[in-house]
């Protein structure tokens, strides 16, 4: 086990690292085989795989705030084991991001240009989640995970039916979202206020379709 303590300044510098890992590559997986792998791609007329390639890129730029909002938290959350739950969840979040981008690549496409952007304000927005107490930041894992949830149904039926390929990405990343909101709550994280969800929802859908297209 690492006892090493870090100073504020050394646990800013290590989040800088993650941050430039995660918009730039490579990230830490937990290397869990890639989902889409025995899985046989179809053919795609030019509009479906513009939709596919819009939504990949938006699951891509969901993960990089994902990984945001879990590095933002862990760096101000008070209870070493939720620290750890954090920390934990981001690198399972990782695989997601390696799985979007993998895909994204064999579509010769690209991730969002504003993925910085998009990072910066869930980086700011997950360290302000956990300052507000361990509780709340849990409770807005929960919560972010719940609406991702939704998101991966949207996007599954927005598929052409004979796509197994993304489909079989998707459903496994939903199958974690959910993981992850039961042990949000289960670890004690707290039911946000309704004007918050809204909130989060109606900032959710700026960022979907501004990442669909840019």
């Amino acid at each position: 086990m690492d006892t090493r303590h870090y100073s504020p300044f050394d646990r800013l510098v290590v989040a800088l690292d993650q941050s430039l890992k995660t918009l730039a590559g490579p990230v830490q997986t937990s290397e869990r085989s890639y989902p889409a792998a025995q899985v046989a791609d179809t053919t795609l007329s030019d509009e479906q795989h513009r939709t596919i390639a819009g939504l990949m890129r938006v699951n891509h730029s969901g993960e990089i705030c994902a990984q945001a909002l879990y590095q933002g938290q862990a760096l101000t959350a008070k209870l070493p084991n939720v620290k750890e739950k954090m920390e934990r969840a981001a690198i399972e979040e990782n695989d997601h991001l390696d799985w979007c981008a993998k895909r994204l690549n064999e579509l010769q496409s690209r991730p969002s240009l504003l993925n910085p952007l998009w990072y910066a304000g869930s980086f700011a927005i997950g360290a302000a989640a956990g300052f507000a107490g361990d509780k709340w930041s849990l409770g807005f894992v929960a919560e972010t995970e719940k609406q991702v949830v939704r998101h991966l149904e949207t996007h599954l039926t927005q598929l052409p039916a004979d796509d197994l390929r993304d489909r079989a990405i998707l459903e496994q990343m939903k199958q974690d979202e959910g993981q992850h909101a039961t042990q949000a709550i289960e670890a004690g994280g707290a039911t946000l206020p309704a004007p918050v969800q809204k909130l989060m929802s109606l900032t959710s859908k700026i960022m979907t379709k501004i990442a669909f297209h840019i």
